[in-house]
C-alpha cells in the first residue's frame, strides 16, 4: 500500500508539473501574439482613441450602456480598444464593459480562457455579478463566435419567459436567459450584435436565432454579419480592418464597424 501510495503522489506529481510547463507556454505564446497583433498596420498610431473626433451631439452621449461579450467586444486583437471605447470617447457613453477572451454564451466554464486570461465564466456567469441596482439604458451582447466555433448546441426556443426555465447549457436557452435577466433586473433594452461575415455554418445558424429571439422578446439586432453591403468591401481593406476573421484591428473597428454600429443603436435607441 505504501508503495502505491508513493507511485500516486509521483504521478500527481509529474501531472502538475506538466500542467504547469503548458500554462507556461501558454503564457509565452500569448504575450509573443499579443506583440504581433500590436504591429498589425491597423492598429498603428494613427487609430488611437486620443485621435478620434468626439460628437458632443451624439443622442446616445450620457446613456449608462452594459456591453457583455468575449474578445471582440474586448478588442483582443486591438490592444483593448474596441468598439465600447469608441462609444464611450466619441459618443459620452456611460460604458459597463464586461467581456472576458475565450469565454461563451452557454453557461460552461471555460479553463483554457482562465489560463490564457483569468477568466473562464460563462456570459451567463458574468451578467449575474454585475450590479443589480444600476441605471442601464440598454444592454448590449456579442454574439458568441466562441460557442460557433466549439460546437455548442443551438438548442430551442423556449414557451416560457422564466428565467429558470432557460436551458443555458445551449446557445438559445443562454441567449434567452440574458435578454429576461437583463429585462427583469434592469428594465432595459437588449440588443445582440453579430459580427462580420465569416463562413461558419454554426454562426450563421446564431444569428438565424437571433430573428427568432426578436419575435418573441422584440430584441434590437445590429446585424454585420448577413449585411451584404456592410461586408462589400476590397480584400484590402478587410485585411487591413480585420486581424483575423473574426477579430477587427483599431482601425477595424474605428472605420468599419463603428459607422454601421453607431447607426443602428442610435436607431434602436431611439
Amino acid at each position: 500500500m505504501k508503495k502505491r501510495g508513493k507511485r500516486l503522489l509521483i504521478a500527481a506529481a509529474a501531472v502538475a508539473a506538466l500542467l504547469l510547463a503548458l500554462m507556461g507556454a501558454l503564457q509565452i505564446y500569448i504575450r509573443a501574439e499579443k506583440e504581433k497583433r500590436a504591429e498589425a498596420p491597423g492598429n498603428a498610431e494613427t487609430y488611437d482613441l486620443s485621435r478620434v473626433e468626439q460628437n458632443a451631439d451624439s443622442p446616445l452621449k450620457g446613456k449608462t450602456i452594459v456591453f457583455l461579450g468575449s474578445s471582440v467586444t474586448e478588442g483582443a486583437a486591438a490592444e483593448g480598444q474596441s468598439f465600447v471605447e469608441l462609444f464611450e470617447h466619441r459618443d459620452g457613453v456611460c460604458a459597463i464593459k464586461e467581456a472576458k477572451s475565450g469565454t461563451t454564451l452557454t453557461d460552461d466554464f471555460s479553463l483554457s480562457a482562465q489560463i490564457a486570461f483569468g477568466n473562464g465564466k460563462s456570459y451567463v456567469s458574468r451578467l449575474k455579478e454585475l450590479d443589480k441596482n444600476a441605471v442601464v439604458d440598454a444592454l448590449v451582447c456579442q454574439l458568441s463566435t466562441n460557442d460557433a466555433t466549439t460546437d455548442k448546441p443551438l438548442g430551442s426556443v423556449s414557451g416560457s419567459r422564466v428565467m429558470e426555465d432557460f436551458d443555458t447549457d445551449t446557445v438559445t436557452g443562454a441567449m434567452e436567459y440574458v435578454i429576461a435577466y437583463a429585462k427583469e433586473t434592469w428594465g432595459c433594452p437588449v440588443v445582440f450584435y453579430t459580427g462580420s461575415y465569416y463562413d461558419n455554418d454554426n454562426y450563421a445558424a446564431m444569428v438565424g436565432r437571433l430573428y427568432d429571439l426578436q419575435e418573441k422578446w422584440d430584441i434590437g439586432i445590429i446585424d454585420l454579419y448577413t449585411d451584404e453591403a456592410f461586408n462589400d468591401i476590397s480584400q484590402d481593406d478587410y485585411r487591413f480592418y480585420m486581424y483575423d476573421e473574426i477579430h477587427p484591428t483599431k482601425a477595424g473597428y474605428e472605420e468599419w464597424w463603428m459607422p454601421k454600429m453607431e447607426e443602428e443603436l442610435e436607431e434602436i435607441l431611439r
